[in-house]
């Protein structure tokens, strides 16, 4: 009975919340002057007392929301810091070098978090009789641990993309120098092989044309790219086309040595992390199979000396 006490107070309360957001959700009615209609159509910004009678005032507006949260989004990045990584991050898994954006979704999920915890939480003090100072500790945790989780992912994201990058690599200089070997030039090899290719590398290529198309040069295109990458391998791929571009210098060996290079790393990390899982695999042997192994030898041995005695 208490339970479905429970289960009709929480659906009664949801459905309240939904009537409440509606109701604050649904504009006014009213008219709107002349002017209020063509404002957003002018080539100058909206003065706000023209537009506050088209649904811009009250504490829940999106202007409001999105200035609490970029709030919140500052105050985050003053308390964490590491802007320049969080940008370096960004770029590295591929998303625009938005900081004040990431702080909003860590806000976001800061939210989230605490809002989840609450829910269970209240469940739990009614039910289980869980103290409230201690639920509230627990929330407030929440928010941090939320926080922490979308930076912790944003770095996870940036590892698997840079892996991606250096899987992709060996086969790209690869076709880069077969493509110069024939006799095309460096920018002409690279739209080739970003159109015939997939991937990570070649949506960077793509975006290295793409940046030299629109009025950077070749060589800024490239170091551009060697920028947002970061990663040592590319790099230096980058330094030898921008040295092949300005100086004239032959290309195709160079992009082979580099293609090798890339695949001694790869395989020198294959070994390494093959090393690494060795080890994990001493901790199942250690702490649970040689246990049992050696109760099954001890035991029958044991109950024997239990009998004669």
């Amino acid at each position: 009975m208490t339970l479905q006490l429970l289960l009709g107070g929480a659906l009664a309360g949801a459905f309240a919340l939904g009537l409440c957001l509606i109701l604050v959700g649904v504009p006014r009615p009213g008219r709107t002057n002349l002017a209020a209609r063509i404002e957003p159509y002018l080539d100058r910004p909206p003065d706000r007392a023209v537009t506050r009678g088209v649904g811009s005032s009250g504490p829940w507006s999106l202007s409001e929301t999105l200035g609490r949260l970029r709030w919140a989004g500052r105050l985050v990045d003053r308390v964490l810091g590491g802007s320049d990584s969080v940008a370096s991050r960004l770029q590295r898994a591929g998303l625009p070098p938005d900081v004040e954006g990431f702080r909003i979704q860590q806000v976001l999920w800061g939210a989230a978090s605490v809002v989840l915890v609450s829910l269970v939480g209240s469940v739990a003090v009614w039910t289980r009789g869980v103290s409230i100072p201690a639920l509230v500790v627990v929330s407030l945790s929440a928010v941090l641990g939320g926080v922490l989780l979308r930076d912790q992912l944003l770095t996870r994201a940036a590892v698997r993309r840079e892996r991606r990058i250096m899987s992709e690599f060996p086969a790209i200089a690869e076709l880069l120098a077969l493509s110069v070997t024939a006799g095309e030039g460096t920018p002409q090899a690279l739209d080739r092989v970003s159109r015939l290719s997939r991937g990570e590398l070649s949506d960077e290529l793509e975006i290295c044309l793409a940046e030299a198309r629109t009025g950077a040069t070749m060589v800024e295109a490239l170091q551009g790219m060697g920028a947002r990458t970061g990663l040592g391998p590319v790099v230096r791929f980058v330094d030898g086309l921008v040295i092949a571009i300005e100086r004239g210098t032959p290309l195709g060996e160079v992009l082979r040595a580099q293609a090798q290079d890339a695949r001694e790393s790869a395989r020198q990390e294959l070994i390494e992390e093959g090393g690494r899982r060795e080890i994990l695999m001493m901790v199942p042997v250690v702490f649970l199979v040689l246990p049992v192994t050696v109760l099954f030898a001890v035991y029958p041995g044991a109950s024997m000396l239990r009998i004669a005695v």
